[in-house]
């Protein structure tokens, strides 16, 4: 089993921590607009609360010239949603002109599990700030993305142990020309990831991405399914990289894959976390590597095991 890990750069810049309470005033801190800032309390024993973190931060900082912000840990989020943090961050939308960047819930498991972070509804933040380019969540609990229109996003990453059904269908359903990297963690039914290929298939036409560059349809455990619909999918032409990784990837769906349109336009193929045999991942090399199309065929973590006579595979992240 694969964990989310804490971002280490978001919108280019590196992440840095605001700093607690105990050290506020012996950390120095950088240029406003020269990092990534990442606000988080401890989600067990806080001292404080996240909206009175994010106080004192937007007095220490000058806000209006902050291009970043990366939400970690609030206080209790195993078993309270995002809702205070949203309201607070909507709430200082105007002394916040220059956010292109917003991360939610970057969290590592001794924090939270990625399927127990609470989230909330989203749309508030994507209404309030029209001029985000980057905006990405992680945690499927209690997560609420509703269709939306946004003329300048870029980036879009939804991080998951299990993403419901509605939230893949509404994004497929949202007008988003600008966005050039699309990035979901599907998971499986086990942590609420309810969704089916018939929720995807919009994305896969692309009509509503007309800049799409990379697409992630990611810990899945459909990922045959994808994979074979990837073969004569519409969005495909226009892709610099596609992401089908740490789903159940075996021989069938990639071989539905392989036979299908042409790959060899992609700069990389992301196939990592599989369950393919040696003989077809040749296949791959054979086919695309002479193309210069960089290609991730490691399976070193796919782990599967035999129970009561059944073979069982794991996506690469689920509680």
């Amino acid at each position: 089993m694969a964990f989310a890990e804490h971002l280490t750069e978001w919108y280019g810049l590196p992440v840095f921590a605001f700093p607690d309470p105990d050290d506020e005033g012996d950390t120095p801190l950088p240029e406003a607009d020269a990092v990534a800032w990442k606000l988080t309390c401890d989600p067990y024993d806080a001292e404080e609360s996240w909206t009175e973190l994010f106080s004192r931060f937007t007095a220490a900082v000058d806000t209006a010239r902050v291009r970043a912000i990366v939400v970690g840990a609030w206080e209790d989020a195993y078993e309270v949603g995002s809702e205070d943090v949203i309201a607070a961050v909507v709430g200082a939308r105007a002394s916040l002109p220059a956010l292109r960047a917003l991360f939610l819930g970057d969290m590592e498991s001794e924090e939270c599990e990625i399927s127990w972070i609470n989230q909330g509804d989203v749309g508030p933040l994507l209404d309030a700030f029209p001029e985000l380019e980057e905006f990405g969540v992680r945690g499927g609990t209690g997560l609420v993305v509703p269709a939306f229109t946004h003329p300048r996003l870029r980036v879009l990453v939804v991080e998951t142990g299990g993403l419901p059904a509605q939230v893949v269908r509404n994004i497929a359903a949202s007008d988003l020309p600008a966005l050039e990297r699309l990035d979901l963690w599907l998971g499986t039914d086990q942590y609420g990831g309810d969704s089916t290929l018939a929720d995807v298939t919009p994305v896969l036409d692309g009509g509503r991405l007309p800049s799409l560059r990379h697409l992630g349809l990611r810990n899945s455990d459909f990922q045959d399914e994808i994979a074979a619909a990837m073969a004569s999918a519409t969005v495909v032409a226009r892709l610099e990289t596609l992401d089908l990784s740490m789903g159940v990837l075996t021989d069938e769906g990639a071989a539905a894959l392989l036979g299908g349109q042409s790959l060899t336009h992609l700069k990389k193929l992301d196939l990592s976390h599989n369950y393919l045999g040696d003989a077809l991942k040749q296949r791959f090399r054979n086919t695309l590597e002479g193309s210069g199309v960089a290609l991730d065929l490691d399976s070193d973590d796919a782990r599967e095991y035999e129970w009561d006579g059944r073979v069982r595979r794991y996506v690469a992240v689920g509680e």
